[in-house]
């Protein structure tokens, strides 16, 4: 007699919210084996002291330690611009696997030369893994598939785990919209793409954010939403929004935005997979912070 073959778990999902970066990050784990995967870590890094600690990323520790998972994986999204990745040090203390998606070699050929990280040879082996398109990882039971999804940068990815998609900064919650694509080597074409890709999922699909950064009117955080909820309600991108109307929206509004506060830390250590610059002779990293002179000082 045949005994059909169980379904597996649904995915164990953990938020843990950073409010000094307004980052989310994840511990998905499969209940039946107890392997787990961290989604985009957080070091906690002052910029005005060059202060870093491990805070954020010890909550996670915490959390794997008290329900004994098996951490396998750290799954990245992107190389991130607005925190500095804890991925290094959850590797030294579990031997979990670090992966981001292929295109990383593009965000390292833009932006090795910027900060002259001679170390950076932009073939993406400072990544255990480099994900393509379509792949899937095991976890336990559970099975990790790799999407391709980028415009805010080349080389972003989101995570589909059973129902639940984790994607980055394609989406924020329906009242806030979506991310930037003004960033070098991103694009609100690509971007508008990737994110009717995700829409393209059955409605009752969970998306869960990276970030959160209170639309006004919202008294409380949130980072879960439905496909549903963004097709009827994204301020961006509901249905009924093409692709011109949303390009033309978004490079309006990115053409207001600031840098983020730790963009030049935060991606020349991401696209080391999280590391300092190597220590010079005195046993100090440093990060370079490249000034931009108006043409009236270049010559003094």
């Amino acid at each position: 007699m045949n005994h059909p073959t169980p379904a597996p778990s649904a995915p164990h999902i953990q938020a843990f919210f950073d409010k000094a970066t307004f980052t989310v990050t994840y511990l998905v784990s499969d209940p039946g084996s107890a392997e787990a995967a961290v989604i985009d870590p957080v070091l906690d890094y002052d910029h005005r002291s060059g202060r870093v600690s491990t805070a954020a990323a010890d909550r996670v520790l915490q959390a794997v330690a008290e329900q004994g998972l098996a951490l396998r994986w750290i799954l990245e999204t992107h190389a991130h611009a607005d925190h500095l990745s804890a991925a290094p040090y959850l590797k030294a203390r579990t031997g979990a696997q670090v992966a981001i998606g292929e295109h990383i070699r593009e965000v390292q050929a833009i932006f090795g030369p910027v900060f002259r990280a001679q170390d950076v040879v932009g073939d993406g082996s400072e990544f255990d893994r480099l994900l393509r398109d379509g792949e899937v990882l095991a976890l336990g039971a559970l099975k990790v598939e790799v999407l391709h999804t980028p415009g805010h940068t080349p080389a972003c990815v989101s995570y589909k785990v059973d129902d639940a998609v984790f994607v980055g900064d394609t989406l924020f919650m329906p009242d806030y919209g979506t991310a930037r694509a003004d960033f070098p080597g991103g694009s609100a074409r690509q971007l508008y793409r990737s994110i009717r890709r995700l829409l393209a999922l059955p409605p009752q699909a969970r998306l869960f954010l990276c970030h959160d950064y209170l639309a006004p009117g919202r008294e409380d955080y949130a980072w879960e939403t439905t496909v549903a909820e963004q097709r009827t309600r994204n301020v961006h991108v509901h249905d009924g929004v093409d692709e011109q109307a949303f390009v033309a929206l978004r490079e309006k509004r990115d053409a207001t935005l600031a840098a983020p506060a730790l963009l030049l830390p935060s991606v020349q250590v991401n696209m080391r997979a999280g590391r300092l610059p190597p220590a010079e002779a005195n046993g100090v990293s440093y990060l370079r912070i490249p000034v931009q002179l108006p043409e009236g000082m270049k010559q003094i």
